[in-house]
């Protein structure tokens, strides 16, 4: 784990530039997974502090910035804030994990503790993406047997492409029920 918070989640950019989810999800399902992936940073900087994983007042702050950032680029927000509370609850997933595992092996524990400021500003800028990625995809996942199957392409290559173990892979079926949108109106 690197020092600076940024270690793992500039690889996790990088790898998903490159190799990206298959299908018109593809670029959606790779940012939600570089998103999960940033669990393990935050994981990492509050694993044996007393930091809790759940905070209802943090969540919440994101969910209203999140309301008003897709009000602002014309995505409903209520389908938005849902998005993102799928969002949190995967990263929950992967902290609570990774605090199982490395409490039944320290020796797998993080040496260092990445600065929770700055991957908070991370997680904005996926935030930023996620909603504009939302956007551009209103006419895949207004559709709901195509983004159906959009979205399992786009998880399954994900999954692969990215190599998620168990703990990653359950996150991401955590974080992607509502992507595919069932008539709500838009934003």
């Amino acid at each position: 784990m690197a020092a600076d918070g940024h270690g793992h989640a500039e690889s996790v950019t990088s790898t998903v530039e490159t190799t990206r989810p298959l299908g018109r999800l593809g670029p959606l399902t790779g940012l939600v997974i570089e998103r999960i992936r940033v669990g393990d940073d935050v994981a990492a900087a509050k694993f044996g502090t007393d930091s809790p994983i759940e905070d209802p007042v943090r969540e919440a702050q994101v969910l209203e910035q999140v309301r008003e950032q897709a009000e602002a680029v014309g995505v409903n927000p209520d389908a938005a804030a849902a998005f993102f509370r799928d969002q949190i609850t995967a990263s929950k997933v992967v902290q609570r994990g990774l605090f199982t595992r490395w409490t039944a092996h320290p020796e797998e524990a993080p040496t260092t503790r990445p600065d929770l400021g700055r991957i908070r500003q991370h997680l904005d800028q996926l935030t930023t993406a996620l909603l504009q990625e939302l956007k551009d995809t209103e006419h895949v996942r207004d559709k709901p047997l195509a983004c159906t199957a959009q979205l399992a392409l786009a998880s399954a290559s994900g999954t692969v492409l990215e190599r998620l173990d168990t703990l990653h892979r359950q996150a991401l079926g955590v974080a992607t029920p509502s992507v595919c949108r069932s008539g709500e109106p838009t934003g």
